[in-house]
């Protein structure tokens, strides 16, 4: 069963996100910086996290050019999800190295589909 990194600073859209990803067989695991994901990718085997952009800390444009950087993380697929709908914002996401880049509010369908295609490759 996959395992997929929730970094969420928003109580209420990081149990959204947790829910739709449990309900269809999904394990989660939900933490609100940047910081605290560090910690669990180097812990943990995760196949896909699902990234908030404003965060308290580091911005998750950063953490995600982090993770990309460094060989252990680089492989591990990245879904940009935030309320910054603009064609800069999401360039400058998938530029970051993201895979995928979805806006708030999100369609529960849609980002089951996106982490569903990417952790499949």
């Amino acid at each position: 069963m996959a395992t997929i990194l929730v970094v969420e600073d928003s109580i209420t859209e990081a149990q959204f996100i947790s829910k739709s990803l449990r309900g269809e067989g999904l394990n989660t695991i939900t933490v609100n910086t940047a910081e605290a994901a560090k910690v669990i990718v180097l812990q943990k085997t995760i196949d896909a996290i699902v990234l908030d952009i404003v965060l308290p800390g580091e911005s998750g444009f950063g953490f995600c050019r982090k993770l990309k950087s460094e060989e252990k993380t680089s492989n591990i697929p990245i879904i940009i999800c935030s309320s910054k709908s603009g064609k800069i914002d999401r360039d400058w996401g998938l530029k970051q190295g993201a895979s995928a880049y979805l806006t708030k509010p999100l369609d529960p369908e849609e980002l089951l589909q996106t982490v569903k295609r990417l952790i499949q490759n």
